[in-house]
């Protein structure tokens, strides 16, 4: 299989602020690798295991600590299981998935068991969200309830507003190298400014080869058939996933929804204070 990374030398600097990140975060972690029929899934667990479990999803172009970070305080409540996804610059497996079928629902419930979780708690960001409808597509097994954020698979933005403001910059950064076009396209994204994020978007965008798939999104019949307790934390200002059409359209399709949530002043990418306040949630909602 022919690798993702662009370079040696690239896969490097992508993994060596991974591995920044990490150890930015000051926890005590180990990592422990889950064989999957669709290849090598890297976990970092975190927290203590008498505690229940709970697993974390990052966005796309993501990894492990990035979740980890966006999630941070869940520990002192919860045994985390932080999974890097497939095909993502993190230190799982290169294997591409379909966003069409249900392979990322078979392979997340690969990796719960795996680990052997029952009544896990799922919470998943952006991309994130998707791998967790998809698994809750294919079976609700072993999944307690779920919260979700901006989750993409539920609704699109305007394309030309994402063509413009989004996919160009990405390739004027490729073609030119001015960091200028990456700052450009996360003040689209993140609601504040992130630092890590321009490092190692600038290092994935120029040796990580992307998936530019359309999202598709889920179909009704679908998502009625889902049981598992969903929450849906949205942002009204979200360039990819409008929050408020968000929140219309699965108030009108999930049957299982517990709680949704708009926040009225966060863009696609939520700011430390709006992620505090979903890790309270998820704490407080789950005692």
């Amino acid at each position: 299989m022919q690798s993702l990374y662009k370079s040696e030398t690239g896969k490097v600097e992508i993994l060596n602020l991974y591995n920044q990140k990490l150890e930015g975060l000051n926890i005590n972690y180990q990592y422990q690798d889950i064989e999957t029929s669709f290849g090598k899934t890297n976990v970092i667990i975190v927290g203590d295991a008498s505690k229940p479990p709970i697993l974390i999803v990052h966005g796309s172009n993501g990894c492990a600590p990035i979740a980890l970070e966006t999630y941070s305080g869940l520990e002192v409540h919860f045994q985390v299981f932080a999974v890097d996804v497939l095909a993502q610059p993190n230190k799982s497996a290169e294997t591409r998935l379909s966003i069409k079928n249900d392979d990322y629902g078979k392979w997340l419930h690969e990796v719960i068991d795996n680990l052997k979780l029952k009544e896990v708690t799922l919470a998943g960001f952006s991309f994130g969200g998707l791998v967790i409808l998809k698994a809750l597509e294919f079976k609700d097994a072993n999944i307690k309830e779920v919260f979700l954020t901006a989750p993409a698979y539920l609704v699109n933005g305007n394309p030309l507003k994402a063509l413009f403001k989004v996919f160009i910059p990405i390739k004027c950064y490729i073609k030119t190298k001015k960091v200028t076009y990456v700052e450009r396209f996360l003040n689209e994204l993140f609601t504040e400014k992130d630092a890590f994020a321009i490092e190692f978007l600038s290092k994935v965008f120029l040796h990580f080869k992307m998936d530019f798939s359309p999202v598709p999104i889920i179909k009704t019949q679908a998502a009625k058939s889902i049981k598992t307790a969903i929450t849906l934390i949205a942002a009204k200002n979200d360039l990819m996933f409008p929050g408020e059409k968000m929140i219309k359209r699965a108030n009108k399709i999930f049957p299982s929804l517990k709680k949704t949530i708009l926040l009225e002043q966060s863009k696609h990418v939520q700011n430390s204070d709006d992620n505090k306040r979903i890790v309270n949630l998820i704490h407080v909602d789950f005692e």
